[in-house]
């Protein structure tokens, strides 16, 4: 069972009694469905319904935590207090490095025997079973537990077709249909108004959604955000790669276009993989 260090994710807690109710009102998952045995992955939109941070969210009594990308927790943090007004709400970065011992670590298990320590937060990864389960605990005891290279882990979301948002695609630039959120459960289309709404309703109504992150096979090199091109045209951006396997972000109707014209990027040979 590899067990891996997620050095890339910080915990945000919400918390306070108006928690369930602010968050509702903001993020693209229905919050009313979080239950301590129910996560949720999810986002908060630009008001144009541009992707500006991506997380999970976990249920713990009464609270909430975010399971989001460390190096856009601060700003997550400080959106999050924009939007607080008077809601009786609690924000905190519970990873940050100022709380020493008592900072918070994100570890994936993944693999048949995916289990977690009986002490640890965990759940189940909401986006697709085969990735496996995540716990919170802290960073000490999360170091000590992990076994696996990081690397491992990538692997495995890559060959899982899930997409890492400032890698694969960039933070403030694309819309959740275009990252494959609408297929990884994290829009939820009949709940109620938040930050975005609108914009991802009509694109999921008249199918407006004209990219897709989809699996790719490189042969040769080239780095994340190189252009693709199809018969002289650009088709797409390449994400994240490893070991000749990665993701893309494509315009399908121009793949449509260009039929069976190879695709390269950057001197490199891709094939769509099924």
């Amino acid at each position: 069972m590899p067990v891996v260090l997620l050095s890339d994710r910080s915990v945000v807690s919400v918390s306070g009694t108006d928690a369930r109710v602010f968050l509702q009102g903001l993020v693209t998952c229905d919050m009313d469905r979080v239950a301590p045995d129910a996560p949720a992955f999810g986002a908060l939109l630009t008001p144009q319904g541009k992707i500006l941070f991506d997380f999970f969210v976990v249920q713990t009594g009464e609270d909430f935590l975010l399971d989001a990308p460390r190096e856009r927790a601060a700003d997550l943090v400080k959106r999050l207090g924009f939007y607080r007004l008077r809601s009786k709400v609690q924000i905190e970065d519970l990873s940050s490095d100022a709380r020493g011992d008592d900072a918070l670590a994100v570890v994936a298990l993944f693999g048949d025997e995916a289990s977690a320590p009986a002490d640890a937060i965990a759940y189940a990864d909401p986006r697709e079973a085969s990735l496996g389960r995540r716990i919170i605990l802290p960073r000490p005891a999360a170091e000590a537990l992990a076994t696996d290279a990081p690397a491992l882990y990538e692997a495995h979301r890559i060959a899982c077709g899930v997409p890492k948002g400032g890698l694969d695609f960039a933070y403030g630039d694309a819309f959740p249909h275009e990252t494959n959120m609408d297929l990884l459960h994290g829009v939820a289309f009949d709940k109620g108004c938040y930050v975005g709404q609108e914009v991802v309703s009509r694109m999921q109504h008249r199918g407006l959604a004209r990219k897709r992150v989809l699996k790719v096979e490189v042969e040769g090199d080239a780095p994340p955000g190189a252009d693709i091109r199809a018969a002289g045209i650009s088709v797409g951006a390449l994400g994240g790669v490893l070991a000749g396997k990665g993701l893309a972000t494509l315009r399908t109707d121009r793949l449509d276009e260009a039929k069976d014209a190879p695709l390269t990027a950057d001197g490199a040979r891709l094939r769509v993989l099924p």
